[in-house]
């Protein structure tokens, strides 16, 4: 049964006024101010680094294994967010993980499009092997645009021959740029945080004149052959859920090990509310153990 909690949440984000057009600045800076709300566990350290050219920061539990990684690759539509964005968050998978976090502030569109952002999170991780850091203790994780990153990044290391990590854990991800998922429809009146019209212009910003369907920006399209193992979360309340159910369904015909997780009425990346909502911090618990499970 939802949460009394859930409701308020999403009465919240009801309420906040729909932009008639995408300002990205002002969408930027809107999502750096919320991130001011939300509260890091005690004890965490956080560290900026220069990781092969791409500015990122180590997001250091106390509990943390030191040969274990999360690399993140926060969400945002490819064209917002950043370490700031998403520390808080990065900081609760790590601490449930034992792992130590690295979130990176991969180039964002309009200024950069595809594939900067590909070839960013796989220089990245070209990185961390350069810094001894095994690809068997590594796993991939992101939310929305970052899930569907964390699926381009592996299919990028895939095709040019370099060691894929221990797994890929996908948050709400974002594999159709295409954007032709049924939920799109059967869901928009019931996701508070996600619009068609709004992830469209997002895509096409990203894209610039790309194919919506090229496998390293919509990984739905892509042969899922040799693929690590994956953990995807999603809400049955999200106009992307079939963006999940769609990749599940792929990846699991291509004999990829899937652990499939739809979360009744949750809303797109609930876990970014894990300060009050129950339903947060238990995905979130659920992402650690099998992070954990994985880079043992």
């Amino acid at each position: 049964m939802p949460s009394k909690e859930l409701d308020q949440v999403i009465a919240l984000l009801k309420s906040i006024p729909q932009r008639e057009t995408m300002d990205i600045a002002e969408m930027r800076s809107d999502m750096e101010k919320a991130a001011f709300l939300q509260t890091l566990p005690e004890n965490l350290v956080c560290n900026p680094v220069d990781a092969g050219g791409i500015p990122a920061e180590w997001v250091v539990p106390k509990n943390a294994r030191p040969d274990a990684v999360v690399l993140y690759l926060h969400g945002g539509g490819y064209v917002m967010g950043s370490i700031s964005t998403h520390r808080a968050m990065v900081a609760r998978i790590a601490e449930a993980s034992r792992t130590r976090g690295l979130v990176i502030d991969y180039r964002l569109a309009p200024e950069h499009p595809f594939p900067a952002a590909v070839d960013d999170a796989t220089n990245v991780f070209r990185w961390l092997i350069r810094e001894k850091i095994s690809p068997e203790k590594t796993v991939i994780a992101g939310d929305s645009a970052g899930g569907g990153l964390t699926l381009s990044t592996v299919i990028n290391l895939r095709g040019k021959g370099i060691p894929l990590p221990a797994a890929a854990v996908c948050i709400s991800p974002w594999t159709d740029l295409a954007m032709t998922g049924e939920s799109l429809i059967s869901r928009a009146e019931i996701d508070p945080m996600v619009r068609r019209e709004g992830a469209t212009e997002m895509a096409k910003v990203y894209l610039n004149g790309e194919d919506p369907r090229t496998p390293l920006a919509s990984p739905l399209y892509a042969d899922f052959s040799n693929f690590p193992p994956m953990l995807i979360q999603v809400g049955t309340a999200e106009i992307l859920m079939d963006d999940s159910v769609r990749l599940v369904k792929k990846a699991k015909e291509a004999g990829v090990e899937v652990t499939f997780e739809p979360w009744p009425d949750m809303f797109h990346v609930w876990h970014a509310f894990a300060d009050i909502l129950p339903e947060a911090r238990e995905a979130i618990e659920v992402i650690g153990k099998y992070i954990s499970h994985h880079t043992e």
